[in-house]
């Protein structure tokens, strides 16, 4: 007869359950911090809704204009008189590829709407060729 010895030698073994559990904890807190890299460079205005295709640029920049009637270009803060020479400064020189410079405009529901129309002629004196309205999503 064999006597079990006190200590039994044991395999370890590795468990898979709990490693599953980490990765998808990992994976979902990747997913929300890459959402929080998205920077549209705007103040938050309320948008108005739409369906729009998302756009793909290098380094856009956004004309953003809130309730208050207040100018923004990429955060800073503009009027009417100096929107031209801002927006020229971050497009850069004509001749460096900005023949077509795309402007972002972001416009609260409730801005007035003289005061977004100039901003855009004015954006136009500025050097910007197209513009791309922003819209919230359905």
């Amino acid at each position: 007869m064999k006597f079990r010895t006190l200590r039994q030698r044991r395999r370890g073994r590795i468990e898979v359950i709990p490693m599953i559990d980490v990765m998808f904890f990992l994976l979902a807190t990747f997913m929300l911090a890459s959402l929080t890299l998205q920077n549209m460079h705007s103040f938050a205005v309320n948008l108005p809704q739409g369906r729009a295709t998302p756009m793909q640029a290098a380094g856009p920049v956004t004309l953003t204009v809130d309730q208050n009637g207040e100018i923004l270009l990429n955060r800073t803060a503009v009027t009417l008189e100096t929107l031209p020479a801002t927006l020229r400064s971050m497009l850069g020189s004509p001749s460096a590829g900005s023949a077509d410079a795309k402007l972002i405009v972001a416009v609260d529901s409730a801005a007035p709407s003289g005061i977004v129309v100039q901003a855009m002629l004015r954006a136009r004196e500025g050097g910007a060729e197209r513009f791309v309205l922003a819209v919230a999503p359905r």
